[in-house]
């Protein structure tokens, strides 16, 4: 089964046995994650979510995402050069069950 579901503002195309990386999620490494909100699965499109469908996931590893650097400059202004750093937190589910 394939399915799309909505996870942190962002949509996922998952099927079973897939691993994802979402936005962190308050859940521990082996806990069991349900998702409600079901876009379309197969063919069959909700309006906005279908009803009667959820999607099981375990979570496998809860960390941190590779560090980006974030440089901010205006040309002909020394005082606003701005350089930062950001890591984004995650969450990595695998799929288990896509259920209707």
């Amino acid at each position: 089964m394939n399915a799309v579901i909505k996870v942190g503002g962002k949509q996922y195309y998952v099927t079973e046995g897939s691993e994802i990386y979402v936005e962190k999620l308050n859940a521990e490494v082996g806990d069991t994650v349900n998702f409600d909100q079901v876009l379309m699965l197969n063919s069959k499109i909700g309006s906005p979510y279908l009803t009667n469908v959820t999607v099981e996931g375990e979570v496998i590893k809860n960390g941190k995402q590779r560090k980006i650097t974030v440089f901010k400059y205006k040309s002909k202004d020394r005082s606003n050069r701005k350089k930062q750093g950001h890591r984004q937190p995650y969450t990595r589910v695998k799929i288990t069950k896509i259920s209707a």
